[in-house]
């Protein structure tokens, strides 16, 4: 799937003041950075790999007080992603604020609430499965690294400046307007509707040492990743009608040609 936002021509009802719109420029750069950082700390927090605080690190605590704390920081990540997400809230927000920084305080949010995940992650070190081989071993390895290529060269795909929400910044700040979303299916889209998510999956199931926190961390971000899909296809069907649902009956969901 991929929506696109073009802009248009300037619309003087709309254009703030310069200092307003520099101002909005620099909240969705700062919020981009901090997201780029967070999103490169988080292959090092699943891989294990340069960062100081992974999925199998930090001070332990017993088995049911690492679930709990565990569950409740994940859980704040879901609902923040989710609910900030809809069409509702999104609309709640342009009635108190510019519609310009709508996607960037999502994204920074998302990175916050990320932030506190990995500081507050309890490690649970009991030993699932240990692959010896190291040959196969690092084949895992890699094939965790191209999840996560595949998520970020498929944020390209659909615009990756807009995704996280400083194409409308800097539109903004020229003083121009948004027009219309479309609705486009670029490179892997047309193969499967939902690839950034399966780059997800993969890059958090390829581990060649699986404990039960990476296990927990795996299973539940999993999980959470087709409830996602249930609430965006449901918003996408409501944006763009039959049109999406023709793609839907034709494109798999995550693995061509299965489902």
């Amino acid at each position: 799937m991929s929506i696109t936002m073009h802009t248009g021509p300037n619309s003087p009802a709309t254009v703030s003041s310069f200092a307003t719109r520099l101002l909005t420029l620099c909240y969705g750069g700062l919020a981009y950075l901090i997201f780029f950082g967070t999103f490169l700390y988080a292959v090092g927090f699943v891989s294990g790999y340069v960062v100081p605080k992974t999925v199998n690190t930090g001070s332990t605590s017993s088995l049911s007080t690492a679930l709990l704390v565990n569950l409740v920081v994940m859980s704040i990540f879901a609902v923040q992603h989710s609910g900030m997400a809809r069409q509702g809230f999104k609309k709640l927000f342009t009635r108190f604020a510019s519609p310009a920084i709508e996607r960037s305080t999502y994204v920074l949010l998302a990175s916050l609430s990320l932030i506190l995940l990995y500081w507050q992650w309890q490690p649970m070190p009991t030993l699932v499965w240990n692959i010896d081989n190291p040959a196969l071993a690092g084949l895992v390895t890699a094939g965790g690294f191209l999840g996560w290529l595949i998520v970020l060269y498929s944020t390209f795909l659909i615009s990756h400046f807009e995704l996280f929400g400083l194409t409308q910044v800097v539109t903004h700040f020229a003083g121009r307007v948004a027009e219309p979303m479309k609705f486009k299916t670029p490179g892997l889209y047309r193969l499967i509707r939902h690839p950034i998510y399966l780059g997800f999956i993969i890059a958090f199931w390829s581990t060649p040492t699986m404990t039960l926190g990476h296990l927990l961390f795996a299973a539940v971000t999993t999980a959470y990743i087709f409830v996602g899909i249930y609430l965006e296809e449901r918003d996408l069907v409501s944006m763009f009608g039959n049109e999406y649902r023709r793609y839907r009956e034709k494109v798999a969901m995550l693995v061509p040609g299965f489902f």
